[in-house]
């Protein structure tokens, strides 16, 4: 069973999300759900976002106190690596990722389209790919019981969970995107993530 889950654990998430992301864009009722999930994904990453800090005051207040408390800079890392990977798909969907648009911006008209329709596709790959090196790097370190060389020694699987979560609902994201521009939908970079869910 190990083995199975090992060997198609990953393509099995890749395929999900990707199903989940064209559901999303063909059938309106998919899109507000998908829409609702990139919300929650962007409220988790400020809430981990939140926790850096309070983590950085607590190691500071426990120098100052003379107390030490282990793990604070490995936890405190952990939740940067959250808070990156569970933003991902709510700023994508609102277009809050700096672009470098020095060709695209350029284009107009249909070759415009076609360079948006180009850069989506190439980008839900490398999201694809992501994602399911992401899902196999989870099951390898729940599979190995691999620890962190940090004080802590937590459990690798826990934190790496996240960039998987994170890395998914991304790839979901991307795919909703590029399915909705190739039906017709708007390439402008204002859209946001609500717009192209509920979008008929």
């Amino acid at each position: 069973m190990t083995d199975f889950i090992l060997d198609y654990g990953p393509l099995a998430a890749v395929i999900a999300a990707g199903a989940f992301a064209l559901a999303a864009a063909l059938a309106p009722p998919a899109g507000r759900i998908a829409a609702g999930l990139y919300r929650i994904c962007g409220l988790i990453g400020a809430c981990f976002l939140i926790l850096i800090g309070l983590l950085i005051l607590l190691e500071i207040g426990s120098r100052v106190a003379a107390i030490y408390v282990p793990g604070l800079k490995a936890y405190a890392g952990y939740s940067m690596a959250a808070s990156a990977f569970f933003a991902f798909a709510y700023t994508f969907g609102h277009r809050a990722h700096i672009r470098m648009s020095a060709i695209i911006g350029r284009l107009t008209g249909q070759a415009r389209r076609v360079a948006e329709i180009w850069c989506l596709a190439a980008s839900a790959f490398v999201t694809g790919f992501v994602c399911w090196y992401a899902v196999k790097l989870v099951a390898v370190s729940w599979d190995l019981e691999d620890v962190s060389e940090s004080t802590d020694r937590m459990l690798l699987w826990i934190p790496q969970t996240a960039l998987a979560l994170g890395s998914t609902v991304l790839f979901m994201c991307v795919l909703h995107r590029l399915v909705d521009v190739l039906r017709g939908g708007d390439i402008g970079d204002q859209r946001s993530a609500d717009a192209m869910a509920t979008a008929e």
